[in-house]
């Protein structure tokens, strides 16, 4: 094969008050034409500055220090990129090397139709008119596979999926004809049909164009679908490198080790997730100490029995149930006809009903749109009922008016897929553990409560110190836990769980999920576990119901849903789950569940 790109012991860093902090270190590797090149790791890894550093698109404190990168260009021939000036460097950009983002929402312009700004491309690299580029984007449109090409020009991005607007974005990537396209999480936050569909689509579009693919991710089980090769890399290096096939088979590296067993297995129930700690001990100046063992020795060593899984379900379903929900319903009006009357809805929960048991944790799985998290928000009143009973400890919780409903949310909390976004910016997270107890009159003083935000601090994994300290001073997982701290401090009995790992690295998923077993365990939660992705839900799950179109489309066992789906859907749904070792049938065509 062709080699597109060769890049040589490349430096980047960011400078502070602190001094230099090296993001990437010594990173070398080569792209060849029609290849896909894997580059796999944890936030904080580097993969997406290396990228960025590909692009140039290093904005201060950042600087690239070091190293070379060179460019086979379709009309200049070999070029270091790293030599350009900043006009010469955006010729290429966009041009011959493209870029999809993880996040089409923020790469996407608000106040311009999805086909004026990919028909911006076209009018800037290719020199097309305006017809001609409208006429050009509608064709890319379809090759993308997006409904309503035409009125999808029109379009503003709020007004489309996420997997739609990411289909724009790949549109927008492919319409110059690239010779390199870049993919930085491009699927991370996708239902897993949704990313099957999106995964395939790349594949095609670089067989049938001949580029290289650069695709970046924390999931290897994404990697052993769709890459060629594996780049692993951990704390800005490069830790392992090699055939995909290879790097999945016989993993040299603990670090490796660690994100392929941090997957939830789906052929076997577990206790505990393994984790990287699993596998190597990280010290205070960066290094590392192996822990010897073999994947296969982690999974066995918390391997759940079938008799054990009989015995906690005899267990469970014996008591009164906790939750009953009856015949729900969620309804909301779409149009209105003539004299303001409502002429449609959209059922997004439709005659939906069950029980839930004291201690169970029963998941609810299904794509984007399915009703999962609108079913969560209407059984805590987040979102009003059409119709229905949803009944908790004998009380009808639909029917509780204002302030009884206060007095028994804090029996009931939700945590968030969004940690972010449900803490405020401007409150400490030690202040945002402390509010709700306050509010509830929980506790004698301010005293003892904030000596029991120290000690739930402490009990999900973070420090004392942490009290003091703002959201945004916090990574990610750290964030969830926060969320998952302030839901523990009212006490509940009953935890929602909306998507509340879907936007983790796998590393960190894992350590959130053991995290909510462990407080299961020990405090005797009760959980709804919502989530798009099944393989986590039937780690986590005693019970699953799968959702489709406001419906439950099955329910029972994970372990026998996943074994022998009844309907269709369901089976669509396991089929798009990425496997866990690298599977070329992938290059077949996929049933999607919308066919």
């Amino acid at each position: 094969m062709d080699q597109l790109l060769e890049v040589k012991s490349l430096r980047t860093e960011f400078i502070t008050e602190e001094g230099r902090n090296p993001a990437v270190k010594d990173v070398s590797f080569i792209l060849r034409k029609g290849e896909t090149l894997g580059i796999v790791g944890e936030s904080g890894s580097g993969k997406s500055v290396t990228s960025l550093s590909v692009m140039r698109l290093i904005s201060s404190p950042g600087i690239i220090s070091a190293g070379e990168i060179f460019y086979n260009s379709r009309e200049k021939g070999r070029v270091n990129l790293l030599g350009l000036k900043e006009n010469e460097m955006r010729s290429f950009r966009g041009n011959e090397i493209a870029m999809i983002f993880q996040e089409p929402m923020t790469s996407l312009n608000p106040v311009f139709t999805c086909g004026d700004q990919v028909a911006e491309a076209l009018i800037l690299h290719k020199k097309l008119s305006k017809k001609e580029a409208k006429l050009q984007t509608i064709a890319l449109f379809e090759k993308v596979e997006l409904p309503r090409p035409n009125q999808m020009f029109s379009a503003y991005p709020h007004q489309i999926s996420g997997g739609q607007k990411q289909r724009v974005m790949i549109a927008m990537a492919m319409s110059c004809s690239p010779q390199i396209l870049i993919a930085d999480e491009p699927t991370t936050a996708l239902d897993v049909t949704v990313q099957a569909r999106i995964l395939e689509l790349m594949r095609n579009l670089q067989e049938e164009n001949g580029m290289g693919l650069l695709f970046i991710t924390h999931d290897l089980g994404v990697i052993a679908e769709i890459a060629d090769r594996v780049m692993v890399m951990y704390k800005g290096r490069v830790v392992e490198e090699g055939n995909v096939e290879d790097i999945f088979s016989n993993p040299r590296h603990p670090y490796t080790k660690g994100l392929l067993a941090c997957r939830p297995p789906l052929t076997k129930r577990l206790h505990t997730l393994p984790t990287i700690s699993d596998f190597m001990k990280e010290e205070a100046d960066g290094s590392f100490t192996e822990i010897k063992r073999t994947l296969s020795e982690a999974l066995h060593a918390t391997e759940i029995s079938p008799a054990e899984t009989r015995l906690r379900h005899e267990e469970l379903y014996k008591q009164k149930p906790i939750l009953k929900v009856e015949n729900l319903k969620t309804w909301f009006p779409v149009s209105k006809g003539l004299f303001g009357r409502v002429s449609e809805y959209i059922r997004a929960v439709d005659d939906v009903s069950f029980d839930v048991y004291p201690g169970e944790t029963l998941g609810l799985v299904g794509e984007s749109g399915c009703g999962k998290t609108t079913l969560g928000r209407t059984i805590i009143r987040l979102i009003e009922p059409t119709h229905g009973k949803v009944i908790f400890r004998e009380k009808d919780f639909a029917s509780l008016d204002g302030s009884t409903l206060r007095k028994m949310r804090k029996h009931i909390q939700i945590i968030f897929q969004d940690p972010y976004s449900s803490l405020n910016p401007r409150m400490t997270v030690g202040n945002a553990i402390f509010e709700p107890m306050t509010v509830h009159h929980l506790h004698p003083n301010n005293a003892v409560r904030k000596e029991k935000v120290m000690e739930l601090l402490e009990r999900v994994g973070l420090k004392q110190e942490h009290f003091d300290r703002y959201p945004h001073e916090f990574s990610g997982g750290q964030r969830q836990r926060v969320c998952i701290a302030r839901a523990l401090s009212l006490e509940p009995e009953f935890i929602i769980c909306d998507e509340s790992v879907s936007a983790l690295d796998v590393s960190i998923q894992a350590q959130v999920l053991n995290l909510l077993n462990e407080l299961k365990r020990d405090f005797g939660f009760t959980y709804i576990f919502i989530s798009h992705d099944l393989s986590v839900v039937k780690f986590m799950s005693d019970r699953m119901i799968v959702m489709n179109k406001g419906k439950i489309e099955e329910m029972g066992n994970p372990d026998d849903i996943y074994a022998s789906p009844k309907s269709d859907y369901t089976k669509r749904l396991i089929a798009a789950i990425p496997a866990s070792q690298p599977d070329r049938s992938f290059l077949k065509k996929r049933p999607s569940v919308s066919e």
